[in-house]
């Protein structure tokens, strides 16, 4: 509203002209184009702890990679030709894997590095997040659907383990989320997939030989 006094200030007309109307519109239209704008997030994963503390100081080299096809993970509209994308850039998303999974070994025991030295080697890699369109439970209500994958590879001397890690999460909604609600539900989502990938004792122990 505030805009449109703005508008009928710098340009006063009169009740019921077709000038009047067709601004209106183009107010509408600015709105509409602002709800609907892409959203580069920047996210900011965070690992909880309780992950088995196996280590005894010995050093594990860290490698996280970025294994997805695109950098955009999805649309607000839910359609896969929009133009609202939704985008986590790799540049900004892996080094922040990289420093929360430094201090998940870190409350595991381990001294993380990243060079290779006959250290058993944990490889990270981000193989999937997507941002996808969800039936909501109630009507008149749109919904979200986001999944995060990440793929863990343990090699230690002869011996190889990998374990795959998924986090979903479901987001029911009346407006479309702003940036902020996104960035936050993403965050947690990396956070999630990271807390499930520490906590695999399997992972851990083999770490530990």
């Amino acid at each position: 509203m505030r805009q449109w006094f703005m508008l009928n200030r710098w340009f006063p007309l009169r009740p019921g002209s077709a000038a009047k109307g067709a601004l209106a519109l183009l107010l509408l239209g600015v709105l509409a184009a602002c709800a609907q704008s892409p959203q580069i997030l920047a996210v900011n994963p965070k690992v909880s702890g309780g992950f088995p503390h196996t280590g005894n100081g010995q050093p594990v080299t860290l490698e996280v990679v970025d294994g997805r096809d695109d950098s955009v993970i999805g649309t607000r509209s839910g359609e896969t030709a929009s133009t609202s994308t939704i985008t986590v850039e790799a540049h900004d998303v892996i080094p922040k894997i990289q420093t929360q999974a430094e201090n998940a070994l870190r409350s595991m025991g381990f001294t993380p590095t990243s060079q290779r030295n006959g250290a058993p080697v944990l490889t990270l890699t981000l193989a999937e997040l997507d941002y996808a369109r969800g039936n909501a439970d109630e009507p008149l209500l749109g919904a979200s659907e986001l999944q995060a994958i990440i793929q863990a590879k343990v090699d230690n001397g002869t011996n190889t383990y990998t374990g795959r890690y998924t986090a979903k999460r479901k987001q029911s909604y009346a407006f479309k989320p702003d940036w902020d609600t996104n960035n936050r539900m993403v965050s947690e989502l990396l956070s999630n997939a990271l807390d499930r990938t520490f906590r695999d004792q399997q992972l851990a122990n083999l770490l530990a030989q």
